[in-house]
Protein backbone atom coordinates (compact mmCIF):
# COMPACT_ATOMS: atom_id res chain seq x y z
CA UNK A 1 0.00 0.00 0.00
CA UNK A 2 1.78 3.13 -1.20
CA UNK A 3 1.86 6.28 0.90
CA UNK A 4 1.37 8.34 -2.27
CA UNK A 5 -2.10 6.86 -2.67
CA UNK A 6 -3.22 7.82 0.82
CA UNK A 7 -5.34 10.85 1.60
CA UNK A 8 -3.54 13.83 3.15
CA UNK A 9 -5.80 16.38 4.85
CA UNK A 10 -5.32 19.42 7.07
CA UNK A 11 -6.42 18.76 10.66
CA UNK A 12 -5.67 20.09 14.10
CA UNK A 13 -4.38 17.66 16.70
CA UNK A 14 -7.83 17.53 18.31
CA UNK A 15 -9.50 16.89 14.95
CA UNK A 16 -6.97 14.18 14.11
CA UNK A 17 -7.57 12.51 17.47
CA UNK A 18 -11.35 12.60 17.07
CA UNK A 19 -11.07 11.20 13.53
CA UNK A 20 -8.87 8.35 14.76
CA UNK A 21 -11.50 7.63 17.41
CA UNK A 22 -14.21 7.57 14.73
CA UNK A 23 -12.25 5.05 12.69
CA UNK A 24 -11.47 2.95 15.77
CA UNK A 25 -15.20 2.97 16.65
CA UNK A 26 -14.73 2.19 20.37
CA UNK A 27 -17.49 0.41 22.28
CA UNK A 28 -17.59 3.00 25.07
CA UNK A 29 -16.39 6.60 25.45
CA UNK A 30 -16.90 8.40 28.77
CA UNK A 31 -15.64 11.95 29.18
CA UNK A 32 -16.01 15.36 30.80
CA UNK A 33 -14.97 18.54 28.94
CA UNK A 34 -11.83 20.50 29.79
CA UNK A 35 -9.68 22.90 27.77
CA UNK A 36 -7.81 22.21 25.52
CA UNK A 37 -9.01 18.64 24.91
CA UNK A 38 -12.77 19.46 24.96
CA UNK A 39 -12.88 19.61 21.17
CA UNK A 40 -11.86 15.95 20.83
CA UNK A 41 -15.00 14.76 22.58
CA UNK A 42 -17.13 17.53 21.07
CA UNK A 43 -16.24 16.38 17.54
CA UNK A 44 -16.56 12.71 18.45
CA UNK A 45 -20.02 13.28 19.99
CA UNK A 46 -21.15 14.56 16.57
CA UNK A 47 -19.98 11.30 15.00
CA UNK A 48 -22.11 9.53 17.62
CA UNK A 49 -25.14 11.77 16.98
CA UNK A 50 -24.82 11.30 13.21
CA UNK A 51 -24.70 7.53 13.56
CA UNK A 52 -21.17 7.24 12.13
CA UNK A 53 -20.01 5.06 15.05
CA UNK A 54 -21.65 2.42 17.25
CA UNK A 55 -20.12 3.84 20.44
CA UNK A 56 -22.00 4.11 23.72
CA UNK A 57 -21.13 7.72 24.58
CA UNK A 58 -21.47 8.51 28.27
CA UNK A 59 -21.20 12.19 29.29
CA UNK A 60 -20.48 12.33 33.02
CA UNK A 61 -20.32 14.98 35.75
CA UNK A 62 -16.55 14.88 36.36
CA UNK A 63 -13.29 13.37 35.16
CA UNK A 64 -13.25 11.13 38.24
CA UNK A 65 -16.51 9.64 37.01
CA UNK A 66 -15.26 9.44 33.42
CA UNK A 67 -12.31 7.22 34.26
CA UNK A 68 -14.45 5.19 36.67
CA UNK A 69 -16.93 4.48 33.85
CA UNK A 70 -14.00 3.53 31.60
CA UNK A 71 -12.82 1.01 34.19
CA UNK A 72 -16.22 -0.63 34.47
CA UNK A 73 -16.64 -0.78 30.70
CA UNK A 74 -13.15 -2.15 30.09
CA UNK A 75 -13.63 -4.79 32.79
CA UNK A 76 -16.72 -5.94 30.92
CA UNK A 77 -14.62 -6.51 27.78
CA UNK A 78 -15.38 -3.29 25.89
CA UNK A 79 -12.94 -1.24 23.81
CA UNK A 80 -12.78 2.02 25.79
CA UNK A 81 -11.43 5.53 25.21
CA UNK A 82 -11.53 8.95 26.88
CA UNK A 83 -9.79 12.34 26.74
CA UNK A 84 -8.80 15.00 29.24
CA UNK A 85 -6.25 17.65 30.27
CA UNK A 86 -4.58 19.19 33.31
CA UNK A 87 -6.87 19.42 36.35
CA UNK A 88 -9.11 16.80 34.75
CA UNK A 89 -6.26 14.31 34.73
CA UNK A 90 -5.36 15.34 38.27
CA UNK A 91 -8.95 14.62 39.36
CA UNK A 92 -8.60 11.14 37.83
CA UNK A 93 -5.38 10.49 39.73
CA UNK A 94 -6.51 7.96 42.34
CA UNK A 95 -8.45 5.99 39.72
CA UNK A 96 -5.52 5.84 37.28
CA UNK A 97 -3.78 3.44 39.66
CA UNK A 98 -6.85 1.22 39.88
CA UNK A 99 -7.10 0.99 36.07
CA UNK A 100 -3.47 -0.09 35.74
CA UNK A 101 -3.50 -2.48 38.68
CA UNK A 102 -6.60 -4.19 37.27
CA UNK A 103 -4.65 -4.50 33.98
CA UNK A 104 -7.44 -2.83 32.01
CA UNK A 105 -6.79 -1.58 28.48
CA UNK A 106 -8.06 2.00 28.21
CA UNK A 107 -6.74 4.64 25.80
CA UNK A 108 -6.78 8.21 27.09
CA UNK A 109 -5.88 11.18 24.87
CA UNK A 110 -4.39 14.08 26.82
CA UNK A 111 -4.01 17.65 25.60
CA UNK A 112 -1.10 18.66 27.80
CA UNK A 113 -1.85 21.72 29.94
CA UNK A 114 -0.22 23.30 32.98
CA UNK A 115 -1.57 22.41 36.39
CA UNK A 116 -2.86 25.26 38.56
CA UNK A 117 -1.79 27.41 40.30
CA UNK A 118 -1.67 29.98 39.16
CA UNK A 119 -4.53 29.21 36.79
CA UNK A 120 -3.22 28.55 33.30
CA UNK A 121 -4.82 26.85 30.29
CA UNK A 122 -1.72 26.60 28.12
CA UNK A 123 0.78 23.84 27.54
CA UNK A 124 3.29 22.22 29.73
CA UNK A 125 3.76 18.61 30.82
CA UNK A 126 3.05 18.97 34.55
CA UNK A 127 -0.28 17.12 34.17
CA UNK A 128 0.99 13.88 32.61
CA UNK A 129 4.34 14.00 34.41
CA UNK A 130 2.33 14.08 37.63
CA UNK A 131 0.79 10.77 36.58
CA UNK A 132 3.94 9.17 35.21
CA UNK A 133 4.23 6.55 37.95
CA UNK A 134 0.59 5.45 37.86
CA UNK A 135 1.29 2.33 35.77
CA UNK A 136 0.04 3.73 32.45
CA UNK A 137 2.03 3.62 29.23
CA UNK A 138 2.80 7.26 28.25
CA UNK A 139 3.36 8.34 24.64
CA UNK A 140 4.21 11.98 23.71
CA UNK A 141 3.43 13.11 20.13
CA UNK A 142 5.20 15.85 18.15
CA UNK A 143 2.44 16.82 15.71
CA UNK A 144 -1.11 16.07 14.53
CA UNK A 145 -0.03 13.33 12.12
CA UNK A 146 1.83 11.52 14.88
CA UNK A 147 -1.20 11.92 17.16
CA UNK A 148 -3.50 10.27 14.62
CA UNK A 149 -1.30 7.24 13.92
CA UNK A 150 -0.16 6.81 17.52
CA UNK A 151 -3.73 6.64 18.84
CA UNK A 152 -4.48 3.73 16.49
CA UNK A 153 -1.32 1.93 17.62
CA UNK A 154 -2.09 2.70 21.27
CA UNK A 155 -5.38 0.80 21.11
CA UNK A 156 -3.64 -2.34 19.85
CA UNK A 157 -0.75 -2.01 22.33
CA UNK A 158 -3.07 -1.42 25.26
CA UNK A 159 -5.21 -4.45 24.44
CA UNK A 160 -2.24 -6.75 23.75
CA UNK A 161 -0.44 -5.93 27.02
CA UNK A 162 -3.60 -5.34 29.08
CA UNK A 163 -2.41 -2.00 30.35
CA UNK A 164 -3.93 1.48 30.02
CA UNK A 165 -2.20 3.98 27.75
CA UNK A 166 -2.05 7.80 27.52
CA UNK A 167 -1.39 9.46 24.17
CA UNK A 168 -0.44 13.10 24.70
CA UNK A 169 -0.03 16.22 22.59
CA UNK A 170 0.94 19.78 23.49
CA UNK A 171 -2.09 21.88 24.41
CA UNK A 172 -2.98 24.56 21.81
CA UNK A 173 0.38 24.10 20.04
CA UNK A 174 -0.73 20.74 18.63
CA UNK A 175 -4.35 20.41 19.83
CA UNK A 176 -5.34 23.57 17.93
CA UNK A 177 -2.54 23.80 15.35
CA UNK A 178 -3.49 22.85 11.77
CA UNK A 179 -1.10 20.38 10.08
CA UNK A 180 -1.04 17.76 7.34
CA UNK A 181 -2.34 14.37 8.45
CA UNK A 182 -2.06 11.26 6.32
CA UNK A 183 -5.25 9.27 6.82
CA UNK A 184 -5.96 5.57 6.45
CA UNK A 185 -9.30 4.22 5.33
CA UNK A 186 -11.84 3.22 8.00
CA UNK A 187 -11.69 -0.46 7.06
CA UNK A 188 -7.86 -0.43 7.16
CA UNK A 189 -7.89 0.85 10.73
CA UNK A 190 -10.55 -1.61 11.86
CA UNK A 191 -8.85 -4.56 10.14
CA UNK A 192 -5.53 -3.64 11.78
CA UNK A 193 -7.12 -3.50 15.23
CA UNK A 194 -9.56 -6.38 14.93
CA UNK A 195 -11.94 -7.12 17.80
CA UNK A 196 -10.81 -6.82 21.39
CA UNK A 197 -10.32 -10.26 22.93
CA UNK A 198 -10.46 -9.65 26.70
CA UNK A 199 -8.79 -12.03 29.13
CA UNK A 200 -11.93 -11.91 31.24
CA UNK A 201 -15.24 -10.10 31.57
CA UNK A 202 -17.17 -9.21 34.68
CA UNK A 203 -20.32 -9.95 32.64
CA UNK A 204 -19.29 -13.58 32.05
CA UNK A 205 -21.44 -15.22 34.71
CA UNK A 206 -20.19 -18.71 33.79
CA UNK A 207 -16.62 -17.73 34.67
CA UNK A 208 -16.94 -15.39 37.66
CA UNK A 209 -13.93 -13.42 38.87
CA UNK A 210 -13.12 -11.23 41.84
CA UNK A 211 -12.35 -7.58 41.06
CA UNK A 212 -10.89 -5.09 43.52
CA UNK A 213 -10.07 -7.40 46.46
CA UNK A 214 -8.27 -6.32 49.62
CA UNK A 215 -4.56 -7.18 49.47
CA UNK A 216 -2.49 -6.17 52.49
CA UNK A 217 1.10 -7.08 53.35
CA UNK A 218 0.43 -10.70 52.49
CA UNK A 219 -0.20 -10.14 48.73
CA UNK A 220 0.17 -6.43 47.81
CA UNK A 221 3.89 -6.66 47.10
CA UNK A 222 3.49 -9.68 44.81
CA UNK A 223 0.70 -7.85 43.00
CA UNK A 224 2.94 -4.85 42.28
CA UNK A 225 5.80 -7.08 41.12
CA UNK A 226 3.50 -8.84 38.67
CA UNK A 227 2.24 -5.45 37.45
CA UNK A 228 5.86 -4.45 36.81
CA UNK A 229 6.34 -7.67 34.84
CA UNK A 230 3.59 -6.54 32.47
CA UNK A 231 5.31 -3.18 31.95
CA UNK A 232 8.63 -4.93 31.30
CA UNK A 233 7.06 -7.21 28.68
CA UNK A 234 5.24 -4.29 27.06
CA UNK A 235 8.50 -2.95 25.58
CA UNK A 236 8.74 -5.80 23.09
CA UNK A 237 5.06 -5.60 22.18
CA UNK A 238 5.18 -1.82 21.67
CA UNK A 239 7.98 -2.24 19.14
CA UNK A 240 6.18 -5.14 17.45
CA UNK A 241 2.92 -3.20 17.05
CA UNK A 242 4.60 -0.12 15.56
CA UNK A 243 6.69 -2.34 13.25
CA UNK A 244 3.58 -4.17 12.05
CA UNK A 245 1.76 -0.87 11.45
CA UNK A 246 4.65 0.74 9.58
CA UNK A 247 5.18 -2.38 7.46
CA UNK A 248 1.49 -2.77 6.64
CA UNK A 249 0.90 0.86 5.67
CA UNK A 250 4.44 1.75 4.50
CA UNK A 251 4.85 4.44 7.13
CA UNK A 252 7.61 5.42 9.53
CA UNK A 253 5.86 6.29 12.78
CA UNK A 254 8.43 6.19 15.63
CA UNK A 255 7.86 4.01 18.67
CA UNK A 256 10.16 4.74 21.63
CA UNK A 257 12.48 7.31 20.06
CA UNK A 258 13.17 9.12 16.81
CA UNK A 259 16.75 9.91 15.76
CA UNK A 260 17.50 13.12 13.86
CA UNK A 261 21.10 13.43 12.63
CA UNK A 262 22.20 11.53 15.72
CA UNK A 263 24.64 9.08 14.06
CA UNK A 264 27.69 11.35 14.06
CA UNK A 265 26.46 14.01 16.51
CA UNK A 266 28.91 15.28 19.13
CA UNK A 267 26.19 17.45 20.67
CA UNK A 268 22.62 16.22 21.02
CA UNK A 269 19.38 17.42 22.54
CA UNK A 270 16.83 15.03 24.04
CA UNK A 271 13.36 16.49 23.63
CA UNK A 272 9.71 15.44 23.53
CA UNK A 273 6.56 16.58 21.76
CA UNK A 274 6.33 19.77 19.67
CA UNK A 275 9.65 21.21 20.90
CA UNK A 276 11.40 18.45 18.95
CA UNK A 277 10.13 20.05 15.73
CA UNK A 278 11.63 23.45 16.62
CA UNK A 279 14.93 21.83 17.57
CA UNK A 280 15.02 19.88 14.27
CA UNK A 281 14.83 23.19 12.41
CA UNK A 282 17.79 24.48 14.43
CA UNK A 283 19.72 21.28 13.68
CA UNK A 284 19.09 21.72 9.93
CA UNK A 285 20.55 25.24 10.02
CA UNK A 286 23.51 24.29 12.21
CA UNK A 287 24.29 21.29 10.01
CA UNK A 288 24.53 23.66 7.03
CA UNK A 289 27.41 25.28 8.92
CA UNK A 290 29.05 21.89 9.39
CA UNK A 291 28.21 21.49 13.07
CA UNK A 292 27.76 17.91 14.28
CA UNK A 293 24.52 18.32 16.22
CA UNK A 294 21.48 16.07 16.46
CA UNK A 295 18.22 15.29 18.21
CA UNK A 296 16.97 12.27 20.11
CA UNK A 297 13.19 12.65 20.30
CA UNK A 298 11.90 10.74 23.30
CA UNK A 299 8.39 9.57 22.46
CA UNK A 300 7.60 7.00 25.14
CA UNK A 301 8.49 7.67 28.77
CA UNK A 302 6.61 4.75 30.35
CA UNK A 303 8.09 2.25 30.03
CA UNK A 304 11.32 4.28 30.02
CA UNK A 305 13.65 3.16 27.18
CA UNK A 306 16.90 3.41 29.15
CA UNK A 307 18.59 0.67 27.10
CA UNK A 308 18.03 2.61 23.88
CA UNK A 309 19.33 5.86 25.37
CA UNK A 310 22.53 4.18 26.61
CA UNK A 311 23.23 2.83 23.14
CA UNK A 312 22.22 5.87 21.08
CA UNK A 313 24.08 8.41 23.24
CA UNK A 314 27.32 6.48 23.84
CA UNK A 315 29.27 8.53 21.25
CA UNK A 316 27.71 11.91 22.09
CA UNK A 317 30.03 14.29 24.00
CA UNK A 318 27.42 16.67 25.46
CA UNK A 319 23.64 16.28 25.64
CA UNK A 320 20.92 18.65 26.76
CA UNK A 321 17.62 17.37 28.14
CA UNK A 322 14.52 19.51 27.67
CA UNK A 323 11.84 19.44 30.36
CA UNK A 324 8.44 21.10 30.22
CA UNK A 325 7.52 20.31 33.84
CA UNK A 326 9.15 21.29 37.14
CA UNK A 327 9.81 18.71 39.86
CA UNK A 328 10.90 21.18 42.56
CA UNK A 329 13.52 18.60 43.47
CA UNK A 330 16.23 21.23 42.79
CA UNK A 331 17.71 18.68 40.34
CA UNK A 332 15.90 19.76 37.18
CA UNK A 333 12.84 18.33 35.43
CA UNK A 334 11.58 14.73 35.52
CA UNK A 335 12.96 13.72 32.12
CA UNK A 336 16.47 15.01 32.78
CA UNK A 337 16.59 13.27 36.15
CA UNK A 338 15.55 9.98 34.54
CA UNK A 339 17.98 10.37 31.65
CA UNK A 340 20.84 10.97 34.10
CA UNK A 341 19.79 7.89 36.08
CA UNK A 342 19.53 5.83 32.90
CA UNK A 343 23.03 6.80 31.74
CA UNK A 344 24.77 6.56 35.12
CA UNK A 345 25.80 2.86 34.72
CA UNK A 346 26.99 3.42 31.12
CA UNK A 347 30.76 3.37 30.55
CA UNK A 348 30.55 5.81 27.62
CA UNK A 349 28.09 8.63 28.18
CA UNK A 350 27.68 12.33 27.47
CA UNK A 351 27.87 15.20 29.93
CA UNK A 352 24.23 16.08 30.63
CA UNK A 353 22.83 19.60 30.96
CA UNK A 354 19.23 19.99 32.13
CA UNK A 355 17.00 22.66 30.59
CA UNK A 356 13.56 23.91 31.65
CA UNK A 357 11.40 25.62 29.05
CA UNK A 358 7.87 26.43 27.94
CA UNK A 359 6.11 26.32 31.32
CA UNK A 360 2.49 27.48 31.15
CA UNK A 361 2.69 27.86 27.38
CA UNK A 362 5.77 30.16 27.25
CA UNK A 363 6.89 30.17 23.61
CA UNK A 364 9.89 28.06 22.68
CA UNK A 365 11.30 29.81 19.62
CA UNK A 366 13.99 28.98 17.10
CA UNK A 367 16.23 31.53 18.85
CA UNK A 368 15.67 29.60 22.09
CA UNK A 369 16.70 26.39 20.33
CA UNK A 370 19.92 28.06 19.11
CA UNK A 371 20.56 29.26 22.68
CA UNK A 372 20.31 25.65 23.91
CA UNK A 373 22.89 24.53 21.36
CA UNK A 374 25.15 27.54 22.18
CA UNK A 375 25.17 26.54 25.85
CA UNK A 376 25.96 22.92 24.97
CA UNK A 377 28.79 24.00 22.65
CA UNK A 378 30.28 26.09 25.50
CA UNK A 379 30.07 23.10 27.86
CA UNK A 380 31.85 20.94 25.28
CA UNK A 381 34.57 23.56 24.80
CA UNK A 382 35.16 24.21 28.50
CA UNK A 383 34.40 20.65 29.63
CA UNK A 384 32.35 21.78 32.61
CA UNK A 385 28.76 22.48 33.69
CA UNK A 386 28.19 25.66 35.66
CA UNK A 387 24.53 25.21 36.59
CA UNK A 388 22.59 22.04 37.49
CA UNK A 389 19.66 23.24 35.37
CA UNK A 390 19.02 26.25 33.15
CA UNK A 391 15.70 27.97 32.44
CA UNK A 392 15.29 28.92 28.77
CA UNK A 393 13.06 31.91 27.93
CA UNK A 394 12.77 33.08 31.55
CA UNK A 395 12.09 36.79 32.11
CA UNK A 396 14.58 37.77 34.83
Amino acid sequence: MKTETKKIVAKTGNEAAAYAMKQINPDVVAAYPITPSTEIIQIFSKYVADGEVDTEFIPVESEHSAISVCIGASASGARVMTATSSQGLALMHEILYIASSLRLPIVMIVGNRALSGPINIHCDHSDTMGSRDSGWIQIYCENANEVYHTIINAVKISEKVNLPCMVTMDGFIVTHGMENVLLLEDEEVREFLGKREPLYSILDVKNPITVGPLALYDYYMEHKRSQLEAILKSKKIIDEVFEEYNRKFELNIPSFIEEYFLDDAEIAVIAMSSAAGTLKEAVDLLREKGERVGILKLKITRPFPYEILRKKLENVKVAGVMDRAETFSTMGGPVSIEVKAALYPAIKKPVIQSFMFGLGGREFSLDDAFKVFDILKKIKKENKIEEEFIYIGLRE
